[in-house]
């Protein structure tokens, strides 16, 4: 297959991007465009790029549009589950998710389509979700996923009340404030490794993850605490970027916004470890960057691993090596030597996930 529009191609999906105004004023943006299809193999598909390319379209000035398969673009040891590394930190270093695919969609607009009052010079920090929604039982749609911020869920948000915060709309995020100031992962650490948690309440997460970083990217005037990723596009792109972000004086990284080269994990841990509070750390799960580079121009996620590859999570080679080399305590036990690093923040707008849909909440 050598096109999209290949006859070879059996089945393939296309898909429809419409932009929705603040007044519910609706444009059809892109419509019944193809998607890249999975990376069946070399044989099928002996170009894979030229299809990537294919499926990248212009739809106007400054307007870019992505759909399709792409590698997965987090990087990190899910054992975390697995009580925190194995429970004696025997279990990190292995990128979980090196050679797994995901569905993307990747979207590149002007800074005026998502400013305030379309002014970007003056308004120039916006906020980040997305809404995921399935049919229910009585035909309505129902939404069941609203992610900002990477790992507020999963690791801010206790087990019982996961569903409930998934289902909220943005001015209803407030209601999570007590378990953003009194988080459980501390408490988790303390209990396993014997870490002292950082005294509560923790009101830098809630900067963090609910209003934004004043003098960074908290929005002037009244806010609206809401679970978003806040992005302050006024701040230069870094030339040489720091995985760690912010926290490690590179204010073009997270949490001001998000890009797919930001090691969230570790920036988290080391966040949520007390970082901003007079505890700095080093933790982290071993895993500091992508197994495979991303693009470097747009839509910039790795191409998809390919059906060929009878090892796509390696058991040897570069996911196994970095295991190797980085098992053990990896720096997972906080080190408290480093200075408190400045705050700053960039953005990459990816939704990874099949029917993601952005609005802009309100700060």
């Amino acid at each position: 297959m050598t096109s999209l529009k290949d006859k070879n191609l059996n089945y393939y999906q296309t898909y429809k991007l419409v932009r929705i105004s603040k007044s519910g004023k609706t444009k059809t943006v892109v419509n019944n465009r193809r998607v890249a299809p999975s990376n069946i193999g070399a044989a099928s598909m002996p170009d894979y790029a030229k299809l990537r390319n294919e499926a990248t379209i212009k739809v106007g000035k400054n307007v870019k549009s992505f759909a399709g398969r792409a590698e997965d673009s987090f990087f990190l040891d899910l054992r975390v589950f697995d009580l925190l590394y194995g429970g004696d930190l025997s279990e990190a270093g292995d990128d979980t998710l090196a050679g797994f695919n995901v569905q993307s969609v990747a979207l590149q607009v002007p800074q005026s389509w998502v400013a305030k009052k379309q002014n970007a010079k003056k308004n120039p920090i916006i906020g980040v979700w997305s809404t995921t929604q399935k049919k229910s039982a009585n035909g309505k749609f129902q939404q069941i996923s609203c992610p900002g911020n990477p790992l507020v869920n999963e690791v801010v948000i206790p087990l019982k009340l996961k569903d409930a915060f998934n289902g909220l709309k943005p001015t209803g995020d407030a209601a999570a404030l007590k378990y953003v100031t009194h988080p459980e992962l501390p408490k988790l650490v303390e209990a396993v490794y014997g870490i002292e948690a950082p005294k509560t309440p923790r009101n830098d997460l809630v900067s963090v993850f609910l209003t934004g970083v004043k003098g960074l990217n908290m929005p002037k005037g009244k806010i609206t605490p809401s679970e978003q990723l806040r992005l302050n596009m006024s701040i230069p792109v870094t030339a040489e970027p720091n995985r760690l972000g912010v926290i490690a004086g590179d204010n073009r990284g997270f949490p001001n916004g998000r890009r797919l080269g930001d090691d969230v994990i570790d920036i988290a841990l080391q966040v949520v470890e007390g970082e901003l509070v007079g505890s700095p750390n080093d933790t982290g799960d071993g895993v500091n960057a992508n197994d495979v580079a991303f693009g470097d121009t747009f839509p910039y996620p790795a191409l998809p691993a390919s059906g060929s590859n009878a090892d796509p999570h390696p058991s040897t080679g570069a996911a196994a090596k970095q295991s190797s080399d980085r098992g053990g305590l990896l720096g997972i036990v906080p080190s408290r030597n480093k200075s408190m690093a400045a705050i700053g923040v960039g953005l990459m707008a990816l939704i990874a996930g099949i029917g993601g849909a952005t609005r802009r909440r309100k700060a």
